[in-house]
């Protein structure tokens, strides 16, 4: 069935667009810089809160390096996940995705896992020689309120947050535990 909505993604194409992500992901977090780049356009931007701008292959392998072989006892087993996508073909045929990011940590030390960040993510994707590549990445970690896209009115204002803020107060009769 034919769509009229001219910003209207395909499944097939969306599903070639998450296999770019998972793509991203194995690269990424296993230190395949092969993988990594499969998922990247030669051309590419990538907007990364440590490391800054950087663009094409080179500048993005020699960032990753820095993360793999620099901060490995800080980097290894770390593992990225996206999810709820909202994607929107563009006038050129790129696509934009926006989703949600989670990454979860594994340390090595105490054999623990934990989740090192959350936050959203709004990418340009391209198709190159028949495969679905990023042409853009913006990363938006949230590591204050003012990260956070909230569309909503704001009632938390002054409120304290960050480490060694106060915690909310716990509705009347709580207890620790397992609930409901």
């Amino acid at each position: 069935m034919a769509h009229s909505n001219p910003t209207h993604v395909s499944a097939e194409t969306r599903a070639e667009i998450i296999e770019t992500y998972a793509r991203y992901a194995w690269g990424l977090d296993l230190a395949d810089a092969d993988m990594l780049l499969s998922a990247f356009a030669q051309d590419a931007e990538f907007d990364h809160l440590w490391q800054g701008r950087v663009k094409g292959h080179a500048a993005i392998l020699e960032n990753m390096r820095s993360l793999w072989n620099d901060r490995q006892h800080w980097w290894f087993g770390r593992q990225h996940l996206f999810n709820h996508y909202i994607m929107e073909r563009q006038p050129d045929e790129s696509v934009k995705v926006r989703c949600f990011f989670q990454i979860m940590q594994f340390n090595t030390d105490y054999g623990t896992n934990f989740v090192f960040g959350i936050g959203t993510r709004e990418d340009l994707c391209v198709q190159r020689e028949g495969r679905w590549v990023f042409k853009s990445l913006f990363i938006n970690a949230w590591r204050s309120q003012a990260d956070v896209p909230w569309r909503g009115e704001v009632k938390l204002v002054g409120r304290p947050s960050g480490p060694g803020a106060a915690t909310p107060s716990l509705p009347p009769g709580f207890k620790p535990g397992r609930q409901g």
